[in-house]
């Protein structure tokens, strides 16, 4: 039975986390990140649900953040849609990220993960579609 369901690989779809920079901040001064969900696919995707969450240990206790849940109809092609802020303080912590959309009548899913201490500006990129430096799971 498990062999008749096709392995369906996402491709073309990103996350990242980026700082948003006042006019004159430097980067030690980032307080305001956000997460963004990228279609670099040259089709539209919908029924768009992505799932939060940050899990790990922090000064020697497990620590499991709220799950949160966040709905797009429709993300249109080689666009980006911010998904949430996050605060810097979960940034020792695995945050997680679910995202299922559908192409047409197929569903899609795939897990991102940005591990504890990644997300720094040792690790940025220009992140497409965006125009902005951050840390980005393609």
């Amino acid at each position: 039975m498990l062999k008749d369901i096709p392995e369906l690989k996402v491709e073309d779809m990103a996350l990242a986390i980026v700082p948003d920079l006042g006019e004159d901040e430097a980067p030690h001064e980032f307080t305001v990140w956000d997460v963004f969900l990228i279609n670099l696919k040259k089709q539209q995707v919908h029924g768009v649900l992505v799932t939060s969450r940050g899990y790990g240990v922090s000064e020697g206790e497990e620590v499991k953040t709220s799950v949160l849940r966040h709905f797009f109809d429709y993300i249109d092609p080689l666009s980006a849609v911010r998904v949430e802020p996050i605060d810097r303080q979960v940034f020792g912590l695995n945050n997680e990220y679910w995202v299922s959309f559908y192409i047409g009548s197929t569903i899609y899913d795939r897990k991102y993960t940005f591990l504890p201490e990644t997300i720094m500006e040792e690790n940025f990129s220009q992140i497409p579609v965006i125009g902005k430096s951050g840390v980005m799971i393609r």
